[in-house]
């Protein structure tokens, strides 16, 4: 190696950065090799080498540092699940009245279940309920001849008509009224259907307006608990890191085990959220 003041000529190849034919002079930073007439950084190599190094070391102690502290945070948390819950009312009734006609001849039954659909309709508007609010659906017919599987009892009824009108109320109350006054539609020659057991159901259609009101109680109610946790850990509540709203359901008021939400007029709302706060 020379001395970093010897000069020697910097031949075409020099790597030191001075100019070619003048005096090579590398100062602190590296050695001068002048072997024919070439300049080269010998010193500069290690120097790079001991920067990367470095620059690994630094880079080693950041990233298992990084996941540490992000470790501790994550642990800083709390979450929390609260409940909200509103008692509503139906504010839609639908209504399928079905009832059916038999006989052997298809023309007569016919023309009995059309007198029976005016007898329905004319009792349901002398009750309240309003003619756009009856609909009129269209008349199956079932030939027993036509099943392969029928008797041949020359007593059996032959056709089966069925016939289904809907009544769609907003006035729930007043529909609830005139079903427990459907027993006149018996006396009147109106048979209903077999599957007539639950002939109404009752159905809240705003959900979507009581949403805001309940999501602001279930928050609420959840970071009550939230600052019981933390009040027992000597921990305050910060901001909320992640909140799930949950799954607003619709169910009876009165509940029991053979009840339908659907079946009844009084309903409640319930959504449980489920919250993560921060812990300060």
């Amino acid at each position: 190696m020379v001395e970093n003041k010897k000069k020697c000529t910097c031949g075409p190849d020099c790597k030191c950065g001075c100019q070619e034919g003048k005096p090579c002079t590398c100062g602190d930073k590296c050695g001068c090799g002048c072997g024919e007439e070439k300049c080269s950084c010998r010193k500069g190599k290690k120097l790079a080498s001991a920067g990367l190094l470095a620059l690994g070391l630094v880079l080693g102690g950041f990233f298992p540092g990084f996941y540490y502290y992000h470790a501790k945070m994550d642990a800083n948390s709390v979450v929390v699940k609260g409940l909200a819950e509103m008692d509503v009312k139906a504010d839609v009734a639908i209504w399928n009245i079905k009832y059916v006609v038999t006989g052997n001849d298809v023309l007569v039954a016919q023309k009995e279940m059309n007198r029976q659909t005016e007898v329905v309709k004319d009792f349901l508007v002398k009750n309240g309920v309003l003619p756009e609010e009856i609909s009129v659906g269209r008349l199956e017919t079932n030939d027993l001849m036509a099943n392969p599987y029928r008797t041949n009892n020359d007593n059996d009824i032959r056709f089966i008509l069925t016939q289904n009108v809907t009544v769609k109320s907003g006035n729930v109350d007043n529909i609830a009224a005139v079903l427990n006054k459907s027993g006149d539609l018996v006396a009147k020659g109106v048979i209903f259907n077999q599957d007539y057991a639950y002939p109404v159901s009752y159905l809240f259609t705003g959900l979507n307006d009581i949403k805001p009101q309940m999501l602001a109680e279930a928050t609420q109610n959840a970071k009550q608990a939230a600052e019981e946790f933390a009040k027992n850990s000597g921990s305050k509540v910060g901001k909320i890191r992640h909140a799930n709203q949950g799954v607003f359901s619709i169910l009876p008021r009165e509940q029991s085990a053979y009840t339908s939400e659907v079946q009844q007029i009084e309903k409640k709302v319930r959504v449980v959220s489920t919250i993560e706060y921060w812990l300060e």
